[in-house]
């Protein structure tokens, strides 16, 4: 195994979502174990409903709320949405709640955001679906705007603020750093002008480190049309890690699975192909599959120490 020499690599751990219900004590369980195995971040989908086939409906708990439960019962790792819903709250109450957050969490907050995109959820609860992109374009506005500044005017298509004023602030004074979760053109145009990193989900790329590098070149293109460089901008990817010997997940498609060799060398070269934060993805997401990433995490580590 290898990996580049002297890189930092961050490795987090998707929180369950609608696999199954998961009670709030199991939840603080995991992150507590998150953090006792040595990982660096946990990730919470902000989600409210999903429909399958078989006629069946099930929602995830609110992220926002869960995401400050576990800011207090956690000391080190980051917390991040996976990713936050611009269109499920107003921008600037997002932005106050990005804030509080970052304050109970002592500063560790990874605000990323996107557009949103499972329709029966915006349906079911009353959001708006339609120009996604271009709500998205003016609530990104609001958010950075608050977060960095802490005031401002706005007279949008879809929002206005008078005189709006984010007080107190958290805990850093240019706000937590902003992460766009989509790898579409027009979001990235969007973003890349502002973010500290970006993020794939790991079917944009087949779950395939070799498949990494592709996605890379598309975004690294897009930095340089908004005269970005990409090395200031953090690559950040999901991989979907498979614990047993069958996939539980429904959308469990070419999982790595494996020992704990097969999977830190997976980790290792997506990291080889640029990403500097992983978000494994597991099945299934139990208090045993988190413990199993032990072994995986002190070879990944290893790798890169000895380089």
């Amino acid at each position: 195994m290898s990996a580049p020499r002297g890189d930092r690599l961050k490795l987090g751990v998707q929180l369950p979502e609608v696999e199954r219900v998961v009670r709030w004590t199991e939840l603080a369980a995991m992150a507590e174990r998150i953090e006792a195995v040595g990982l660096d971040s946990i990730w919470v989908g902000d989600h409210l409903l999903y429909r399958f086939p078989d006629g069946s409906a099930r929602g995830p708990w609110e992220c926002w709320t869960t995401l400050a439960a576990l800011a207090a019962v956690t000391r080190r790792v980051e917390l991040a949405p996976f990713v936050a819903s611009a269109a499920f709250h107003h921008p600037a109450m997002l932005a106050k709640k990005a804030a509080t957050l970052d304050e109970i969490s002592g500063g560790r907050l990874i605000l990323a955001l996107g557009a949103g995109w499972n329709r029966t959820e915006f349906d079911a609860l009353g959001f708006p679906f339609d120009h996604r992109v271009s709500r998205f374009e003016e609530a990104f506005t609001i958010i950075r705007t608050l977060l960095r500044e802490g005031r401002m005017d706005f007279d949008g298509r879809f929002y206005t603020l008078r005189d709006c004023v984010l007080e107190p602030r958290g805990p850093r004074p240019e706000g937590p750093p902003l992460v766009v979760g989509s790898i579409g053109p027009r979001m990235l145009g969007i973003a890349l002008p502002h973010v500290n990193g970006w993020n794939v989900w790991f079917d944009e790329f087949d779950n395939d480190p070799e498949r990494f590098p592709e996605v890379v070149g598309r975004v690294e293109a897009a930095c340089r049309e908004v005269g970005r460089d990409p090395a200031e901008i953090e690559a950040t990817a999901a991989l979907l890690l498979q614990f047993g010997e069958r996939p539980l997940r429904r959308n469990s498609r070419n999982a790595i699975t494996g020992d704990p060799d097969r999977m830190a060398e997976a980790i290792l070269r997506l990291h080889e192909a640029g990403a500097r934060h992983i978000q494994l993805v597991l099945d299934p997401i139990t208090l045993a599959s988190i413990e199993g990433l032990a072994p995986v995490l002190d070879r990944v580590r290893g790798a890169i120490t000895t380089r």
